[in-house]
C-alpha cells in the first residue's frame, strides 16, 4: 500500500500492474499444491503431544503456574468425586429415614388398636382378670374433717 504522501512513480504502477496480473494468472489448482500454513493452536498442540514444548524457556519460565494449574484441576476432579459420594449418602439416609417412617407408622397403628378398651380387656382375661360389671363409686371426703382428725 502507497504512502498517500509519496509520490507515486511510473515504474511503481507498472510493478503494481504486474502483480495483479500474476496474482490473477496463478490458476486454483496450484493454491492446493502449495503447503497449508499451520496456524497457532496446530503449532501449540502439536509441541504439546511431541514433547517439545518441555524444551523451551518460556515454558521453564512459566512452569510454576503451570503446576498451579495442574494442582487446581487435581482439586477440581477430588471435588467431584467428593459431591458425588455425598449425594449418594444423602440417598442412602434418605431411604433410610422413608423406612424407618413407614415403621414408626405401622407400629403405632399397632399400639393404638393394642390399647383399645376391648383388646386390653381380651389379654387381661387371659391373665385371669375381668372387667367389673359395676360401676365405680365416686368416694367423698371433707377435707376440713380430715385436718381436724390428722391433729
Amino acid at each position: 500500500m502507497a504512502n498517500k504522501y509519496r509520490e507515486i512513480t511510473k515504474n511503481d504502477i507498472e510493478e503494481i500492474a504486474v502483480e495483479k496480473t500474476v496474482v490473477t494468472e496463478t490458476p486454483v489448482s496450484a493454491k492446493s499444491a502449495r503447503p497449508r500454513k499451520k496456524g497457532v493452536l496446530a503449532k501449540g498442540l502439536g509441541s504439546v503431544f511431541s514433547g517439545t514444548f518441555l524444551s523451551s524457556d518460556k515454558t521453564l519460565k512459566h512452569l510454576p503456574f503451570i503446576l498451579f494449574l495442574a494442582l487446581i484441576a487435581i482439586f477440581y476432579i477430588a471435588n467431584g468425586y467428593y459431591a458425588d459420594d455425598k449425594i449418594r449418602e444423602v440417598n442412602k439416609v434418605s431411604n433410610q429415614l422413608k423406612e424407618l417412617r413407614s415403621e414408626y407408622i405401622s407400629t403405632k397403628s399397632d399400639l393404638m388398636f393394642a390399647s383399645k378398651q376391648s383388646e386390653v380387656a381380651k389379654a387381661a382375661e387371659s391373665m385371669g382378670l375381668k372387667e367389673p360389671v359395676v360401676p365405680p363409686t365416686k368416694i367423698q371426703v371433707d377435707s376440713a374433717e380430715l385436718y381436724k382428725k390428722g391433729k
